[in-house]
């Protein structure tokens, strides 16, 4: 598939990082739990403590950048796309706007790729997978089921 070439990040400075924001620490796209600012010291720059949680692992990471410096902010892509089967560990989707299939997405090895197969074996509607993807990466974080037809 073609890609637009665009950046898979783009730079922010450190002070103007809010909680709840995506920020790429130790190369991972991590979203900010917790920011603390420590007071100038003796050589002047104020300094930013940030505890965030990987994105696709869910693994907690901790960065100290200097308030006047710039970090890396990954660009974050939300999708929703329909579950027409799941072969041998990966789902295959299509995308409700424009009919796309997609077949690489593997099924995840948690509790949310569990509740995914069951609400699709219940067949109780349409399941949607929500898809997240940033850095080349992808991963499906979420689900509801959608009863209108």
């Amino acid at each position: 598939t073609g890609d637009s070439g665009a950046a898979a990040t783009f730079p922010k400075q450190c002070s103007a990082l809010r909680k709840n924001e995506h920020v790429m620490i130790k190369g991972r796209p991590c979203k900010i739990v917790e920011m603390s600012t420590s007071k100038t010291g003796k050589h002047g720059h104020a300094k930013v403590h940030m505890v965030a949680i990987d994105i696709f692992t869910g693994k907690k990471l901790e960065d100290i950048c200097p308030s006047t410096h710039n970090m890396d902010v990954p660009v974050v892509k939300r999708r929703e796309y329909l579950l027409m089967a799941i072969d041998d560990g990966f789902f295959s989707l299509m995308d409700p706007e424009t009919c796309d299939q997609k077949d690489d997405l593997r099924v995840p090895d948690n509790e949310i790729g569990q509740q995914i197969r069951d609400a699709f074996e219940k067949e109780e509607g349409s399941v949607l997978v929500q898809v997240v993807s940033a850095i080349g990466e992808e991963a499906a974080l979420g689900w509801k089921v959608s009863t209108k037809e």
